[in-house]
């Protein structure tokens, strides 16, 4: 008994070419353009962390040379001698409690500009706007004297509130988009279940926001580890162990012309640097889908 042999469709052509995805002209550019983003980033990062293990001698030498020994003798004078652990420290509690506060305001400002309707709801988000286009160097003196005046000169408090207010107009403006993207049927089930507002916004809104909270987040922190110009106005020469990260990187760069300790200064970099590394490459995926979600929704 003869059987049919089934046979498959044939295949177009254009289907079969799709496979090969060629990239073209304009696709050889733009990974050419972006290896040497990638070498003038990584380059200079590299270099940083080689020099730390180096002499003197070595460091003025030959610049991509390996260094002859990998010892840790630079990090250990920096760490102590140049109190960047100190400093560090600091800098990791202002910038965690910078942070803290600015999501804790930024999104619950953001929230109800973004969901609720009331007098002045436009004037009030343009203002927080409008605080992305005011330049920092043009607030550095009347802000002095406003941190003088309520006595928190040479403190961590007033660095802190500084911090919150000076990151509080892109996270407003971030947030307020992402929120608007989220449903509205969850939060009113969840009113019409009985929540108030307050526990809508934390227990509902704000796990439905975590990706737009984590990103803004990561942004915040890393703005704050490298902010120079505030922590050197309000935290005076007078306070040196209340320094943050920046402030002491930039006393051993001066003191390095001096002591020609050039390994302890690209040991501070390297320690400097290390912190924000590691916080970006955990939360690389969050920043990413935080970022495209609130765009695609």
């Amino acid at each position: 008994m003869a059987t049919d042999t089934a046979h498959k469709p044939a295949t177009p052509a254009h289907v079969k070419r799709r496979g090969k995805n060629p990239i073209g002209a304009f696709g050889v550019l733009s990974h050419l353009a972006l290896l040497v983003w990638a070498i003038l980033i990584v380059g200079p990062i590299l270099w940083t962390f080689l020099s730390s293990f180096k002499t003197n001698t070595e460091i003025f030498g030959d610049a991509i040379t390996l260094p002859a020994s990998f010892g840790w003798d630079a990090f250990g004078r920096a760490w102590e001698k140049a109190h960047v652990g100190q400093y560090m420290l600091n800098t990791v509690f202002v910038v965690a409690c910078a942070t803290a506060g600015t999501m804790l305001l930024g999104s619950m400002a953001a929230y109800v500009l973004a969901r609720y309707t009331f007098p002045g709801n436009r004037l009030i988000y343009f203002l927080f706007v409008s605080g992305m286009t005011f330049p920092v160097f043009l607030a550095l003196v009347p802000l002095f004297f406003v941190v003088k005046n309520l006595g928190l000169l040479d403190t961590h408090l007033g660095v802190i509130l500084v911090y919150i207010a000076y990151s509080l107009p892109f996270t407003v403006f971030f947030l307020s988009a992402f929120f608007k993207t989220l449903p509205t049927s969850v939060a009113e089930a969840a009113m019409m279940d009985g929540c108030s507002h307050t526990r809508t916004f934390f227990q509902i809104m704000v796990p439905m926001a975590k990706p737009g909270l984590i990103s803004i987040t990561i942004f915040n922190i890393l703005g704050q580890w490298n902010q120079y110009l505030l922590p050197i106005v309000l935290l005076t020469g007078n306070v040196e162990d209340k320094w943050l990260i920046t402030q002491g990187v930039a006393n051993i760069s001066t003191n390095a012309g001096y002591e020609a300790d050039w390994p302890g200064l690209f040991a501070a970099l390297s320690m400097a640097i290390v912190p924000v590394m590691i916080v970006y490459i955990i939360f690389q995926r969050q920043i990413q889908s935080g970022l495209t979600s609130g765009a695609v929704k």
